[in-house]
């Protein structure tokens, strides 16, 4: 596999991968990032299954936080990676299982028009809290307003069932607690732990690339869970 899509999670964009996907083109991975914000989980799923199929081979599908949600709907992948990311079963939605922590429920600001948006001060500290100022800075301020309801869509299919998965728990996590991402993670047959906090792809983006070049060099004999 030579293909690599990055899904982001709740109130994030593409560009918050942009470090990581330069550094993985530079090495002529095929690299695609989709948006979602498309107003609800199936919408955000067939966004990233189209995204999938354009594609010229099984690639690597990484999702992030709500992210998981999104790629476990998804056909086709050669490799799933779960990244501190949500990972359903029949039934279970992001919010079933366990959802925000209370720090980040305190960040959550309401929208006139229904929508949420994350107050800058706390997103930092919740999201981006053991990476550098800059950096931080940088990816606060590209967090964008989300819709109501994704975190509440449940796949209409569990890929991770029959796709070879790797998880990983972030450690420092303030947003998804470490100890409901390691019982997720108990779904699929590798299991990485990282000492880092909710977004290493935007202050450790060397971890993520070594990972996803990894999985992109080994012909992984592990089926999926089931």
């Amino acid at each position: 596999m030579a293909a690599v899509v990055l899904v982001h999670g709740l109130y994030h964009r593409p560009e918050h991968f942009a470090e990581v996907a330069e550094r993985l083109r530079a090495r002529g991975t095929e690299v695609a990032v989709p948006e979602l914000h498309r107003g609800s989980l199936p919408a955000d799923t067939a966004e990233v299954q189209a995204a999938v199929d354009a594609l010229r081979e099984p690639a690597v599908v990484l999702g992030h936080s709500y992210g998981g949600s999104v790629i476990t709907g998804v056909r086709g992948a050669g490799h799933l990676v779960y990244l501190a990311a949500f990972v359903p079963d029949t039934g279970e939605s992001a919010a079933v299982l366990g959802g925000a922590t209370e720090r980040l429920k305190e960040a959550i600001r309401p929208e006139p028009d229904g929508w949420t948006s994350l107050r800058p001060d706390l997103a930092a500290a919740t999201l981006y809290g053991d990476c550098p100022g800059p950096l931080a800075a940088r990816a606060v301020g590209l967090l964008r307003a989300q819709a109501p309801g994704c975190g509440r869509g449940v796949p209409e299919r569990h890929s991770w069932k029959d796709t070879p998965a790797t998880y990983v728990v972030c450690a420092r996590d303030r947003a998804v607690d470490p100890d409901l991402q390691r019982r997720m993670a108990s779904r699929c047959p590798d299991v990485r732990e990282w000492q880092t906090g909710h977004s290493p792809f935007v202050g450790r983006p060397g971890l993520v690339v070594g990972l996803l070049r990894e999985l992109l060099g080994s012909a992984s004999p592990q089926g999926g869970c089931g």
